[in-house]
């Protein structure tokens, strides 16, 4: 896919991480862009992200300085143009930088020939920890196909740099969808959480454990309202024999994974009891993820936070979390069912993905529900969760892979 100079991505191998991470490690080599311009991004009002009409207000030129501020955001982008790789340059035009993580810059691209926009994700690898993250992502997308899984389109690989074009969602996040409706039901969420089901299904069928599974990571394709959600950013999964996610609960003791499946990772509310305690751990800590993002469509509130990074530690592994407060007593029996089956801390105990697709409340989507709009209340306590302010406790130890980002990332608003 043109001139020699991209990849076409080829499909996964039984040793696609090691292949992929040696290429990486032979491309590699003593290089970092120093100048690469630093855009301070939006933030929305519950997780420490702007909205979108706060973002454009941020952008929009002030009525004393119009023509200078929109003469330096112009500025800005053909710096920031000009540092990507002119093999990248000659397929695709760059158009504004849309997130940015600790070893990666995605921005929002058109394909030159066929106008069709696109996603390219930047991955920095002179770094082992760089390589790393992006050896897990390549492995991980080059093996999977699924339309609630985003599509990589192709790979160009260099030196100290690795892009990855990934189809664009310009729907938003899960929570910006749930919030922006005016409307939602407990129906609108069993539909949410189908799709997001149905990648983590097809993942562990294939032995892919995504371990970074929060509202962050489900993006809409399209603004509409029939709009499929994507799974993307898997910087954090791990790959196992398929053999080992098929295993029978009662063998589950006996299970034995790679020095990946004990490291901690991820972000602490969505960390599962054994991943904190670093336990030998498998898909099963997935499935507490989507428990916990379940909650939060649920109610606009997490079921474990604190202050303290100790007592959240201690909340989360003995697994206390209660359904109190609004809009809880509107919410039907079947859907707090599906929410307590998935927080076990016994990871054996826990539904897997195909057995949570066949709960009644999801596979008849929300059948006892009273089609009570939860927008109002959902709405208010994520607003309440930004108003009490400060920065919450810090995640994972420096020692581990992705703590650090973690810590960058986890600046969000502090909640009791």
């Amino acid at each position: 896919m043109g001139c020699g100079y991209s990849k076409v991505v080829p499909e996964g191998s039984k040793n696609g991480y090691v292949s992929v991470l040696q290429s990486l490690v032979a491309f590699t080599r003593a290089s970092e862009d120093k100048d690469e311009p630093k855009e301070k991004l939006g933030k929305s009002f519950w997780f420490g992200r702007r909205t979108e009409k706060e973002q454009q207000q941020q952008r929009r030129p002030t009525q004393s300085q119009p023509q200078t501020r929109d003469t330096g955001q112009r500025a800005k982008v053909k710096t920031y143009r000009d540092k990507f790789d002119p093999r990248v340059t000659a397929r695709y035009h760059i158009k504004a930088l849309i997130g940015r993580g600790r070893f990666s810059r995605v921005v929002r691209v058109e394909h030159r020939g066929t106008r069709q926009p696109f996603a390219i994700k930047m991955m920095e690898v002179e770094f082992p920890e760089g390589r790393e993250v992006c050896a897990a992502e390549l492995t991980a997308l080059k093996r999977v196909s699924h339309p609630n899984v985003v599509r990589l389109v192709e790979v160009f690989q260099l030196p100290h740099r690795v892009y990855m074009v990934l189809e664009l969602a310009t729907g938003g996040e899960l929570l910006d969808r749930v919030v922006s409706r005016g409307h939602f039901t407990e129906r609108d969420a069993t539909k949410a959480v189908k799709m997001v089901l149905a990648a983590v299904s097809y993942l562990h069928s294939l032995g892919v454990t995504h371990r970074g599974l929060k509202p962050e990571n489900l993006l809409y394709y399209h603004p509409g309202a029939d709009s499929r959600l994507l799974l993307t950013d898997f910087g954090s999964a791990t790959f196992a024999d398929k053999a080992l996610d098929n295993v029978e609960s009662s063998d589950c003791a006996s299970v034995d994974t790679s020095w990946s499946g004990r490291t901690s990772c991820g972000t602490l509310e969505y960390m599962a009891p054994e991943v904190m305690r670093r336990k030998p751990c498998s898909s099963a800590v997935d499935m507490w993820a989507l428990g916990v993002i379940t909650f939060i469509v649920l109610s606009g509130s997490v079921p474990f936070e604190d202050d303290s990074r100790p007592r959240l530690c201690r909340a989360v592994t003995k697994g206390k979390y209660s359904f109190s407060g609004d809009p809880w007593p509107c919410v039907s029996n079947l859907a707090k069912d599906f929410i307590s089956r998935l927080l076990r801390v016994d990871p054996c105990a826990r539904l897997t993905a195909d057995q949570a697709l066949l709960h009644p409340w999801v596979a008849s989507e929300a059948p006892t529900s009273s089609c009570k709009n939860l927008h109002r209340p959902i709405s208010q306590n994520l607003r309440q969760r930004a108003s009490r302010g400060g920065s919450r406790c810090p995640s994972s130890n420096s020692s581990d892979p992705g703590s650090a980002k973690d810590k960058r990332e986890r600046r969000r608003p502090r909640a009791k």
